[in-house]
């Protein structure tokens, strides 16, 4: 009976619409649970939030949280249960989580410095673990990477700055391959640039990772060098939300003295002031595709989606 409630194809389509029949008028339903334990499956997959410092008061970025609602619902509709955990990147969760059979697969959300993290990735591949991640696509043997079109979110961004008559575009964010997904909006901001005419000046790139005080401390960078600029380009609203704190304390307004687009629309950017002008990445489908992927991975049948599209969300800090 449990064979064919179960959707074993060995048995015959009549024979299992008859115990269908028969369960649901009994009210009958498969206990999962037992089923993992002849399958040696857990029917739970787990989704890790990493911290980006070490701080104790360190929080989880909001773009991740804004993925949790289309993970979980995804997850219950294919019958899995969702294990939420929140994990130090020094941490040993790549062990953890292999050796103690949690879940039949992982869902990896944030990340510090790649590089170090890559190694982890690495020792999960080898163990044969089945990992799914969010990052910048094609960066990754490991495992398989969902992420959005960075480079052209980071392109429309910059566009965007340069349609309302900004010439001086600064960039607060990241060119290194250690921060690929800021690297490639980097690189958006460059392509922008060049198909406007205008050169990218190295005086007005601000390394930065995703923080409001990192935002902060790129605007007191810029000022510290003397660097004129009548825009901002942010690699994430966060960046751009402690920017904006920073010009309002040198008394510069925005947009009039600097316009100011950020990346990744979280919740939080719609009600600065003024609004935040951002590039949206759809967190629906990517927390609904993390899970489809990651499922087709333990079939045996994933493959690695391309970039999901961003759009421009123009609002006031941009002069929209």
């Amino acid at each position: 009976m449990s064979r064919a409630l179960r959707g074993v194809k060995s048995v015959n389509a009549q024979t299992r619409a008859r115990i269908e029949a028969i369960a649901h008028s009994l009210h009958y339903a498969v206990d999962k649970h037992a089923s993992s334990l002849r399958s040696q499956a857990s029917n739970t997959l787990a989704l890790l939030f990493f911290e980006e410092t070490a701080d104790e008061d360190a929080t989880i970025n909001p773009f991740f949280l804004s993925m949790l609602g289309s993970i979980t619902r995804a997850s219950a509709r294919a019958g899995y249960d969702l294990l939420i955990s929140f994990q130090q990147l020094s941490g040993d969760w790549h062990v953890d989580y292999q050796d103690s059979h949690k879940a039949d697969g992982i869902i990896l959300l944030g990340y510090g410095d790649y590089e170090a993290y890559r190694a982890r990735l690495d020792h999960l591949a080898e163990q044969g673990t089945h990992v799914v991640r969010w990052g910048a696509v094609g960066t990754d043997p490991a495992g398989i990477t969902v992420g959005s079109d960075n480079r052209g979110g980071g392109a429309q961004a910059t566009a965007h700055l340069i349609a309302q008559g900004r010439r001086r575009i600064a960039f607060l964010g990241s060119a290194d391959s250690r921060y690929p997904e800021l690297e490639e909006r980097h690189r958006g901001y460059g392509d922008a640039l060049a198909q406007a005419g205008l050169v990218a000046d190295p005086a007005l790139r601000v390394d930065a990772i995703t923080s409001e005080e990192a935002g902060v401390e790129a605007v007191a960078t810029l000022k510290a060098r003397g660097a004129v600029y009548d825009a901002i380009f942010a690699a994430s609203d966060s960046i751009a939300i402690g920017a904006m704190r920073a010009l309002a304390a040198e008394g510069r307004s925005i947009p009039g003295d600097v316009a100011v687009v950020g990346f990744d629309d979280i919740p939080s950017a719609s009600l600065t002031t003024p609004p935040l002008s951002t590039v949206a990445q759809d967190t629906r489908q990517a927390g609904a595709l993390l899970v489809s992927t990651l499922l087709g991975q333990l079939r045996g049948t994933a493959i690695t989606p391309p970039p999901l599209p961003t759009r421009l969300i123009a609002r006031a800090s941009s002069g929209a």
